[in-house]
């Protein structure tokens, strides 16, 4: 009695290779039905990072390039994504999406010289008046002693909220990122111990703010809204909310030196 095997005619497959290759077949289309799927449902979070992005680094910023540059970074995101290693997906690609973006910012030449000396000028005034009258100056009052409209103050400070941007994030040329040091997946104790220092200073920094600043810090950072969901919210316009966002900012790194 012969014994039965997988040999088939020359030229066919074997019942094993063919099965293989359905597995393969139906591995590969289960595999980009998820990307799709991936890509599909985190399409919005592109546009809002890149909303956010803009609003903090400059309101003229090209969004359609800013948009564009994320979703790429999505796609990329959807096809380098480990189900087995990775975090969650939305996670995996915030990071990716936002990395994206930030790469989209570093050919844009953001602060002039001339800028940054009237930051200069503008941080000295403030902690001349501070010196002075133990109380920190409010706008007002700084933007007369430093011989500019609140306008031309406001333009000045959302432009020192462009440094402060590219020094977090490790695009300016001339101070080293912090960044790294905020999102490290496996901190060192003493990078732990910075963080942890960093944050006490920090919530106490915030809690010395006005109120109206305080509760636009939480607004944008905690509860993540973008400045126009803000300007909603507060009903005053987005121009206006982005002059106080980095009015406020100011102050803070006034206060954290």
């Amino acid at each position: 009695m012969s014994t039965q095997t997988d040999k088939t005619t020359p030229g066919l497959m074997s019942t094993k290779a063919l099965q293989a290759k359905i597995s393969q077949a139906y591995a590969k289309q289960s595999r980009e039905a998820a990307e799709e799927r991936w890509i599909t449902e985190n399409l919005p979070m592109v546009q809002h990072i890149a909303q956010k992005v803009a609003s903090y680094v400059s309101n003229a910023a090209d969004m359609e390039d800013l948009i564009s540059a994320g979703t790429v970074g999505l796609v990329q995101a959807a096809r380098a994504y480990d189900t087995d290693r990775d975090a969650e997906f939305r996670t995996y690609a915030y990071i990716r999406v936002r990395g994206a973006i930030i790469d989209e910012l570093r050919s844009r030449s953001f602060v002039p010289s001339a800028v940054h000396k009237q930051i200069r000028l503008i941080r000295q005034t403030y902690q001349d008046l501070l010196t002075e009258s133990g109380v920190p100056p409010d706008d007002a009052e700084l933007a007369r002693a430093v011989g500019l409209s609140p306008e031309q103050l406001y333009q000045t400070l959302q432009e020192a909220r462009k440094q402060q941007f590219l020094s977090i994030h490790g695009l300016s040329e001339d101070q080293p990122a912090i960044g790294p040091m905020i999102v490290d997946k496996m901190p060192s104790p003493d990078t732990q111990v910075e963080r942890k220092e960093l944050l006490e200073h920090l919530a106490e920094a915030i809690s010395e703010l006005p109120k109206r600043d305080r509760t636009l810090l939480l607004l944008y950072y905690e509860r993540d809204l973008t400045m126009k969901e803000i300007a909603q919210v507060l009903d005053i316009t987005e121009s206006r909310v982005s002059q106080l966002h980095a009015g406020a900012l100011f102050k803070l790194s006034m206060k954290l030196g």
